[in-house]
């Protein structure tokens, strides 16, 4: 059974789902969801849930704040993607888990997917009520991520162009925004890859008709400097899994795998064929759910 649900996160209210357990006789296991850049719940997560609900797990399921149907802290503005921000939420959404009768506070797992992929391996490093976290498809390196992707007419956006915006905002100017995805290849978008494109065109018309496809510039800045690889040999005694597109060309499916190498047991990799999206839908989804929902019954259920 899934529920409407809201809490607050420093002055932001993040909203979302809860799904009981299936079959649960008393409090159970929980695993906190939320989506990647710019994504919402509505894109696929209910899919997921499903999947881990059915086995017995608790799931948690939020927007990011500034996204669907989650608020901003007063003063500040929708569509802005903060990491630190996120990975904090990620935090209060577990508090907001513990607090309720159908979850054993002390069995909470987190799962997430592209960016929120990093943000879950960031809290399970952080963060020890995660006793198991999953991640598919993760961002690995802003640095790395930039470079490659965030480019007007094959030229990297220098550091003045950030510098105008902050200066902007700071004289009362509101944000500078940039669509997410685009046509002109010489327009600056957020993810200019052929793949984004088709992924974010299909799931707004068919999922999320409310995707707005603007986010504000400043996330463009705060993204590159965002290194959450260096979390990962934090996460240990945490059990690690982490799942990789062979062809992910988005954040980089080579990237991740040797990021992995950096984490200690323990630990498990899994690999599926495809890019950057193709555990949303068809097999890909049906690999990715599958291994995501067997790591947390193996970590979360086992006395």
């Amino acid at each position: 059974m899934r529920h409407d649900i809201e809490f607050d996160a420093e002055g932001a209210v993040l909203r979302g789902w809860f799904y009981e357990a299936e079959g649960a006789s008393g409090p159970a296991p929980c695993v906190v969801m939320a989506h990647g850049w710019s994504s919402t719940k509505l894109m696929y997560l209910d899919r997921f849930a499903e999947v881990f609900a059915a086995a017995g797990l608790a799931v948690l399921v939020f927007d990011n704040r500034g996204w669907g149907e989650s608020g901003t802290a007063p003063g500040k503005p929708r569509h802005e993607i903060d990491p630190w921000e996120q990975i904090r939420d990620y935090q209060h959404a577990i508090t907001h888990a513990q607090n309720r009768p159908e979850v054993d506070p002390d069995r909470i797992g987190v799962w997430g997917t592209s960016f929120s992929a990093a943000h879950a391996f960031v809290v399970a490093a952080i963060d020890r009520r995660v006793k198991a976290v999953s991640g598919q498809a993760p961002f690995i390196s802003g640095h790395t991520t930039y470079a490659n992707l965030a480019r007007v007419n094959n030229l990297v956006v220098g550091p003045e162009v950030f510098t105008a915006d902050r200066r902007a905002r700071a004289a009362g100017e509101p944000p500078a925004t940039i669509p997410v995805i685009g046509d002109d290849p010489g327009e600056l978008v957020g993810l200019p890859t052929p793949d984004s494109r088709e992924w974010f065109t299909r799931t707004r018309a068919e999922l999320d008709p409310s995707w707005p496809n603007e986010v504000t510039l400043r996330s463009m800045d705060l993204f590159r400097g965002y290194e959450p690889a260096r979390y990962l040999p934090d996460i240990t005694p945490t059990p690690l899994l982490m799942i990789v597109g062979r062809e992910d060309g988005l954040t980089g499916g080579n990237l991740a795998a040797s990021a992995y190498e950096t984490a200690a047991e323990p630990k498990k990799i899994v690999f599926l064929p495809g890019g950057h999206f193709a555990a949303y839908t068809g097999d890909g989804f049906v690999a990715a759910s599958s291994a995501a929902r067997d790591w947390f019954v193996e970590h979360l259920t086992a006395r």
